[in-house]
């Protein structure tokens, strides 16, 4: 945006003779005052805490360790856990993303590191098969930290139906973990008290959600725990004998369980969990650069996914675990709105305390079965869900990519279900087979590979010709510009150079690479070419008065859904709301129309973005032209895929 010269410097006598201001430190770095920066880093670590010590009590209970080794497990994580933290959010050379972002234990690891203990135990548990499950952590920190500048280029591996079909695998397999603490009687059958201790800590879990906003709101997991256990104490069910037994200090020794040893297999796993827990951590470094207003380039997650690296490598030497950001706390940044990293340091030297601290690991330790497992359930059906919204991005009417996760599902359940049926591979191979999501993380993946990066891509249409003939991008790619422009005019309302500028960035590798030169020929054009391409689209107003099939010719059927109906107010709202914003503006009110849409949010939009600067509308505005142009490109693709085609027919009969 041009700055007024009237505010610039050098206008005026004052701007002129005044010294040059020091550059304001970025809110990142600032340190709050002692006393306040003490309070904010307790509600980090509260917001933390049940995330954190759930794991290594998840891992103990699948393993069956007694209550001291469990303790020093929890005590272990908590202290690799502020230590994390500090590599992460202090960071030192090219290690840590410097941002408001606590490191924990991922769940992702869980299932996995089960399955490997008990592997290497022959199925019976215990402590035995945690030097494995160390040594497959460490290879896998070291590969973390050595792929981390090369990850951008392997991230086209792991897309959302890679990572969609992961998650929801593992949130459905560990479900199995919760259910076992909820019925662990030899018998199989569940007490009835253990029931109601699990619904009851579900319950309040569900309830603290529902009711409470903000911090509580964060830390309705903490608050089910501390309820639960309560309770569990007033009717004998549980003590805290076990804190008087405890030590008031210990610090966690290198492999206290054992020298590592390796299995290729195992290690297989880890670097499986380590790849997903990299895109997640990718996810997070972006949402915590938007929420505190730092720049994400390339390097940050680098130094974001050396530092999981590195402190899961120390995990697998201090008896603790995989490392990844934790979500939770990226939201209370948000919600808060404290952005300084060093709120985040603070925590994380709390979390070392608590970690020298055994009757603090006592203390957890005495969480009852039961009111674990009600926890759990409502935290691992989260990551199932998170799974399920993933996939929900994905085109699954692309047989392609139903085949994907209905084969990676069915074997990863099969597994889950009969674990059995790992006795019938070779010994070498009964590590992996025996974790449903590591045979469903695998299947996926290779899967993936076969279908969209090896050989001919069959069936990935991306138009169809005025002749009504499906193409595919090898016949798009062999197009001279006119016949280009012909088969992609309808895309942006009449205007060709959008499309003969794409048409100079062939050969696309597929439709989604056409997709991008397409996005990327509007938002590099000059400022009167995109201007001129925004004034070319009708505002809402025209849509709306528009009869059907005027409407569906401007919305390719889309947008009407959110339009059907409308009363003689509405239609007044969006004149009204059109020509403020063409006064305001100079440009008509243009709107991508999802199928979800509805007119008040479209109202609703509207009105906020009557708030923008000038400069920054002009962007909002190209950038639902482009979104136009996609949605209006996604239907070619669609009418040139029958299934697609079927899909959307079908769509359109329920509305």
């Amino acid at each position: 945006m041009t700055p007024d010269p009237a505010s610039a410097p050098g206008f005026g006598s004052a701007s002129a003779t005044a010294a040059p201001a020091s550059p304001r430190r970025h809110p990142v770095d600032q340190v709050p005052a002692p006393g306040r920066l003490a309070v904010l880093s307790v509600q980090h670590v509260l917001a933390f805490y049940a995330g954190a010590v759930i794991v290594p009590l998840l891992i103990a209970s699948g393993l069956g360790l007694t209550a001291e080794q469990t303790i020093h497990l929890i005590n272990a994580d908590l202290f690799t856990c502020g230590i994390a933290t500090l590599i992460q959010s202090v960071g030192f050379w090219k290690i840590g993303v410097r941002l408001p972002i606590i490191q924990g234990v991922t769940t992702t690891a869980v299932s996995p590191i089960i399955a490997i203990g008990l592997a290497a135990t022959g199925g019976e548990g215990g402590a035995e098969g945690l030097p494995m499950i160390y040594g497959s952590i460490i290879v896998a920190g070291l590969f973390t930290f050595l792929a981390a500048p090369y990850f951008a280029k392997i991230l086209r591996f792991f897309s959302p139906v890679v990572i969609g079909t992961v998650l929801t695998t593992m949130g459905i397999t560990l479900l199995g973990v919760s259910a076992g603490d909820i019925t662990n009687q030899a018998d199989g059958v569940p007490a009835t008290r253990d029931v109601l201790y699990a619904l009851g800590t579900l319950a309040i879990i569900v309830l603290v959600q529902r009711f409470f906003r903000g911090f509580l709101g964060t830390i309705a997991v903490l608050l089910g725990l501390v309820i639960g256990t309560a309770v569990a104490l007033l009717l004998g069910d549980t003590s805290f004998s076990g804190v008087t037994e405890a030590s008031a200090f210990g610090v966690t020794t290198p492999f206290y369980f054992g020298v590592p040893t390796f299995s290729l297999t195992a290690i297989l796993s880890m670097i499986i969990v380590m790849l997903i827990t990299m895109v997640e951590t990718t996810g997070d470094v972006f949402a915590a650069g938007e929420i505190v207003g730092k720049r994400i380039r390339p390097r940050s997650i680098s130094a974001a996914l050396r530092a999981d690296g590195a402190s899961t490598l120390l995990g697998g030497i201090l008896n603790s675990f995989p490392y990844t950001c934790f979500a939770q706390n990226i939201g209370l940044v948000r919600l808060t709105r404290v952005k300084s990293r060093w709120v985040v340091a603070g925590a994380g030297v709390l979390m070392i305390v608590l970690g020298v601290l055994p009757k603090a690991g006592a203390v957890v330790e005495a969480i009852p079965a039961p009111v674990l497992g009600g926890a759990s359930l409502a935290l691992f059906a989260s990551v199932a869900l998170v799974g399920i919204q993933t996939l929900s991005k994905v085109d699954l009417t692309d047989n392609r990519n139903s085949v994907i996760v209905g084969t990676s599902l069915g074997l990863a359940m099969l597994v889950s279900f009969k674990p059995d049926v790992a006795a019938v591979f070779p010994t070498w191979a009964q590590t992996f087979v025996s974790s449903g999501v590591s045979v469903g993380a695998i299947t996926a993946i290779m899967l993936n590979l076969l279908f969209f990066h090896l050989g001919p891509q069959h069936g990935s249409n991306v138009a169809t010709t005025a002749a009504g003939e499906r193409i595919g991008i090898d016949d798009v790619n062999d197009m001279d510009r006119e016949a280009f422009v012909a088969t992609f005019a309808s895309l942006f309302n009449g205007a060709t150079w959008p499309l003969e500028r794409a048409w100079e960035s062939r050969p696309f590798a597929d439709a989604p690479a056409l997709r991008a030169a397409l996005e990327d020929a509007v938002l590099t054009a000059g400022r009167e070419e995109q201007d001129a391409l925004v004034a070319a689209y009708p505002d809402m107003a025209t849509l709306v008065t528009a009869d059907e099939e005027e409407a569906g010719a401007i919305s390719q059927d889309v947008g009407s859904f959110a339009l059907e109906n409308l009363s003689d107010g509405d239609v007044e709202e969006v004149r009204e709301l059109s020509a403020r914003y063409e006064e305001r503006f100079g440009l008509p009110f243009v709107a991508f129309l999802g199928r979800t849409d509805s007119f008040r949010q479209i109202i609703e939009d509207g009105v906020r973005r009557l708030d923008h600067s000038r400069e920054q509308e002009r962007r909002v505005a190209l950038t639902e032209v482009v979104e136009i142009a996609g949605d209006r490109f996604g239907i070619m693709v669609a009418d040139a895929n029958p299934v697609g085609t079927a899909w959307a027919r079908k769509f359109d009969s329920l509305q």
